[in-house]
């Protein structure tokens, strides 16, 4: 007989065990999968509304701060830099078939405004109706733009060809093989919290 103080441990059933395991391995592929898949917090959400050819009208959330717009044009630029490959920024390729590449001409035009986005606006921008073009240039809240190797981004309307508002702020003209200045794109964060 056993002393009275001390009790004998029975082995946990397989069973159990088992679904232990099945309930540890599903909280840790949650976690992972919800890790790996984590938005990119360093650029402001956006939406591709509508291509047509290689003009692209994307839509941020109304608020979204310059500040934020020039980080998204800082990640379109580094895209056109590093691959000129923007599929990963949810754009179609703007120049199939071109030997050249799939992304060798490129405008994208940022809006706060999702109705400029829509098929319809940018149909009648790219074929040249002038009233739509003026409200149409006027409401973009930044622009990108790559040429070959000539490119150019700004915060604001769209410029006129020659003459540039007080309220466009061009930041960048020039060549892809141009020397990135020192702060071209900000740390991003890799924190595993959610907040």
């Amino acid at each position: 007989m056993p002393p009275s103080g001390s009790k004998n441990k029975k082995p946990l059933d397989m069973v159990v065990k088992l679904a232990l395991g099945v309930l540890v391995g599903s909280f840790a592929l949650i976690w992972g999968g919800m890790y790996l898949s984590r938005p990119d917090r360093s650029i402001p959400p956006y939406t591709v509304g509508s291509q047509i050819g290689h003009v692209v009208a994307t839509h941020v959330p109304t608020g979204t701060t310059e500040q934020q717009i020039e980080s998204l044009l800082k990640r379109f630029r580094k895209v056109g830099r590093q691959t000129h490959n923007f599929a990963s920024m949810k754009v179609h390729p703007t120049t199939s078939g071109d030997p050249g590449g799939r992304y060798r001409r490129i405008v994208i035009y940022v809006f706060d405004d999702g109705g400029w986005t829509e098929p319809e606006a940018l149909a009648k921008y790219v074929a040249g109706d002038a009233a739509v073009a003026k409200e149409f240039e006027k409401s973009v809240r930044g622009y990108y733009r790559l040429q070959d190797q000539e490119e150019e981004r700004g915060v604001g309307p769209v410029p006129k060809s020659g003459e540039v508002s007080d309220i466009t702020r061009i930041l960048f003209k020039g060549r892809v093989t141009d020397p990135l200045p020192v702060d071209a794109e900000p740390e991003t964060d890799n924190s595993i919290s959610p907040l």
